[in-house]
This record gives C-alpha cells, structure tokens and sequence, in this order.
C-alpha cells in the first residue's frame, strides 16, 4: 500500500505542526528535537511531500516531557525509561518512584560534592590577602594537589 504523503499547508492545515512551530511549542531547540528523533524519543516523525518534518500534538507533548524531565536533570537514559513506563498505561508507579529517588540520591550527593568544593574554595579565599604581594594560598593549593594513586 503506497504511502500517501501531504504538501506543507495541507499538514498545517490537519493540525500538525513544523519543527518551528513544535520548537514554539515545547520550548525544545530545533537541534534536540532532531536529535531526540534521532536517538527514539519522539517515534516516527511523518514527512511531507518535501521531505519537511511534520509533529503531531502527542510528538509536541513529548517534547514538552523530555524538556520537563531535563530541567530536572535526569539524564537521556532515564527520560528514556520515564518516558516508556509514561506512555504505558499498565506502569507500576514504584517503577517510577524507584527512578526518582534514585535521582534523588544522585543528586543529593552531587550537592554534597559542590558544598565541599564550595567549603575549599572559600576557606582559600579567606586565606588569602588579595593585596599587591605574589604570595597566593589558592594558587599554592592548587599547585599542591595530588590526586589518588590509581587514577594516574
């Protein structure tokens, strides 16, 4: 059975939209809504007749998810995993609790690591003078580091 494929204004015109449009939309860049098509996200993406991509409201409320889910760092794997057990209706929600608070720890560790990085810093800051003489306590620490054995 042959494809039947529209020009441009007829797909506007059934309520599809072109990547601009879904851009505005989803407040998705044009670049990672092809990437994001590119990679699965978004499913098939129909094209006219030109060959223009055309979205439907289902592709822009997807977008709408992985731009959500992005804001709140999750990264492309797990978006992946949120979005199947989105569209499955059957989904257990312990499913998507377990990615979340799995998020949650990752998070709360990288935090820890900026408030460590943000105790050293300033600690050094406070140690050093910032007048017109050379010596630098940030720039002694810095030159004093030594990271662990094995990760030469």
């Amino acid at each position: 059975m042959k494809k039947v494929q529209l020009e441009h204004a007829e797909a506007l015109e059934s309520g599809l939209v072109d990547i601009g449009r879904a851009m505005q939309a989803s407040g998705v860049s044009a670049k990672m809504i092809r990437h994001y098509e590119e990679i699965g996200l978004l499913g098939n993406v129909a094209r006219t007749a030109a060959n223009y991509r055309i979205y439907s409201a289902q592709h822009v409320h997807v977008l709408r998810f992985i731009k959500r889910a992005r804001t709140l760092g999750f990264s492309m794997e797990e978006i992946r995993e949120l979005l199947g057990l989105w569209q499955d209706r059957r989904r257990s929600s312990a499913s998507v609790r377990k990615i979340a608070t799995h998020h949650i720890d990752e998070l709360q560790a990288k935090i820890a690591e900026l408030q460590g990085m943000l105790g050293t810093l300033q600690q050094l800051v406070h140690c050093c003078a910032g007048d017109h003489r050379p010596d630098c306590p940030i720039l002694d620490d810095l030159a004093e580091y030594e990271p662990a054995h094995d990760a030469i």
